[in-house]
């Protein structure tokens, strides 16, 4: 499974520190350090095509052209909860990106999600929305926080996940091909309880000790 919407970052330290986030041995304070990291590993690449502009700059010695981003303003939203464990490692690299929240939750019996929480930033049309949950599986509660966004006027829309089930990008590119999907890695499928394997577990679990 490939395209121009989906791209896995195959960095070598992304794929070492996955490693460990994938061990069941690694504790929650662990796994919380670890996904901070790859965060900001993988919102480096996420970043890379933002637009940039010339600027004058005094130099200690003299002055420069330099290079500054220019245009669109970021904004992180976390699907909660665990998406919560990916907004640190954004704004360690963008310290000013707005931070939003959606919160959902999956119907044990209907797997589809349901919404019990939104706030995001009052110029979120206007800005460049990097959307944080490590996992996509099924690509319902994915669907759901974009279709969210995209009521409120945003028109640049990000995935960043840590792992995703190939059922859970094929529901995202049926339902919104234009949103580009970053991943540490494609997995092999979701079991008969809609986990993805190999995985790595409850994502909000391991993140937060909470089972």
């Amino acid at each position: 499974m490939s395209g121009k919407h989906l791209n896995v970052v195959a960095h070598p330290l992304i794929q070492h520190k996955l490693s460990y986030i994938r061990d069941k041995k690694t504790s929650h304070n662990e796994f919380r350090d670890l996904l901070h990291e790859v965060s900001m590993l993988m919102a480096f690449e996420v970043t890379r095509n933002l637009p940039t502009e010339a600027v004058k700059v005094r130099t200690p010695l003299t002055t420069t052209m330099a290079r500054r981003i220019s245009g669109k303003k970021l904004a992180v939203v976390a699907i909660l909860r665990a998406g919560l464990g990916m907004v640190d490692g954004v704004l360690k690299l963008a310290p000013l990106a707005k931070v939003g929240h959606i919160g959902l939750y999956r119907d044990p019996k209907t797997k589809q999600a349901v919404q019990y929480y939104e706030k995001l930033p009052q110029d979120i049309d206007k800005r460049f929305v990097i959307l944080t949950d490590p996992m996509l599986a099924t690509g319902h509660s994915a669907v759901k926080a974009v279709n969210i966004l995209k009521e409120y006027g945003v028109k640049h829309i990000v995935l960043m996940a840590l792992i995703a089930a190939p059922e859970g990008v094929r529901e995202m590119h049926k339902h919104h091909p234009d949103v580009k999907i970053y991943l540490a890695a494609l997995d092999q499928k979701l079991n008969s309880h809609s986990y993805i394997l190999p995985g790595l577990g409850d994502a909000g679990d391991r993140l937060f000790g909470t089972k």
